[in-house]
């Protein structure tokens, strides 16, 4: 669970940033958290999350 509050901070802070560079309109963004959202929500949520802790755990091992 604490892997997927960073994951999501992470990914919400380069959003902002983006925003803040006007790298990155504001309707892509709202696009982008809402494609998070309803994936959420498919049977691609579980393998998504296993490839996330599989980077994860591999970085760390370094």
């Amino acid at each position: 669970m604490a892997v997927t509050v960073s994951l999501a901070l992470l990914f919400g802070l380069v959003m902002f940033i983006l925003l803040r560079a006007r790298s990155l309109s504001a309707g892509a963004a709202f696009t982008a958290a809402g494609f998070g959202f309803f994936l959420a929500t498919t049977g691609a949520a579980e393998p998504i999350n296993q490839l996330a802790n599989a980077v994860i755990n591999a970085i760390s091992a370094l």
